[in-house]
């Protein structure tokens, strides 16, 4: 899929960048270095022929991009394609507001992120992640309460944009849960998550690069908005980033990790070349 076009403004203006430093080389070796009159047209075409292929390179690399580094009022942001468990820090792993850790493909997928983490990287049994999160210390107004009439997994409440730090992870309470253990979010608790998400690593964090997904690139469904795609959801991010008194003090930074089934979704040539990435 082609995310950037064949004369998109910012690969001419990379082009350009490029051969004013190609032009003003070869003004000055010309000054210097009589060619004959009879190979002149066929430098001529050379020297076009080289042009070409310079401005099909960077049209390659752009729809290829899988690194950017950005600055977003001051913190140093990187996103990526990668795997999150690779990254150094802390690294933020989605739960639903109950802080479930049942992987049966019901309450929790095999397949998804937070499956991933207690399947393969937890390390320990689930009844200690289970006991870390239950005498784990939130403030009061993180606890929203005991669901009682909930058949299946945990029955506490939280807040969404609650953090629970175990190790070198920080768990998230992420998703709301339908009555049919469905992860669903209205576009308003997406915003409410972040929001709150960026208030809570700016006091956990201890100077530590953090590690994010792309929250509700998964399964979690947005209400009202089904055509929403990964790049938006980004786009999303970093903006409430940019909004947020959360700040990273170098070295420390924020890294975005973007699966790699994923990044042909997503145009990171616009995020790096707007703004703040929005």
């Amino acid at each position: 899929m082609t995310k950037v076009g064949l004369f998109d403004k910012r690969v001419i203006e990379n082009f350009l960048k490029i051969t004013s430093g190609i032009s003003a080389t070869l003004s000055l070796v010309v000054l210097f270095v009589d060619i004959p009159s009879e190979c002149k047209t066929t430098y001529g075409w050379l020297f076009l022929g080289l042009l070409f292929l310079i401005y099909l390179v960077i049209w390659i690399w752009s729809n290829n991009l899988n690194k950017v580094d950005i600055d977003v009022e001051g913190s140093d942001v990187t996103i990526k394609v990668g795997d999150i468990f690779l990254e150094p820090g802390l690294k933020v792993i989605a739960f639903n507001e109950y802080f479930d850790t049942q992987v049966d493909n019901i309450i929790i997928a095999e397949g998804s992120l937070n499956g991933i983490f207690i399947k393969k990287h937890l390390g320990v049994p689930v009844s200690e992640l289970d006991s870390h999160i239950e005498h784990y210390s939130f403030d009061s107004n993180e606890i929203l309460g005991s669901n009682a009439k909930r058949k299946i997994g945990k029955k506490v409440r939280h807040q969404i944009g609650t953090v629970c730090v175990y190790k070198d992870f920080l768990l998230t309470a992420f998703s709301k849960f339908d009555d049919d253990n469905k992860a669903v979010l209205t576009m308003p608790e997406y915003l409410e998550f972040l929001i709150n998400f960026w208030d809570k690593v700016n006091n956990v964090y201890a100077q530590q690069s953090v590690s994010t997904p792309i929250f509700g690139s998964g399964i979690t469904r947005i209400k009202g908005h089904k055509n929403i795609n990964d790049e938006d959801l980004l786009k999303i991010m970093l903006w409430t980033f940019r909004i947020s008194e959360m700040r990273f003090k170098y070295p420390a930074r924020l890294t975005v990790v973007i699966h790699k089934d994923k990044i042909d979704k997503i145009n990171l040539l616009d995020i790096k070349s707007a703004k703040n990435g929005v």
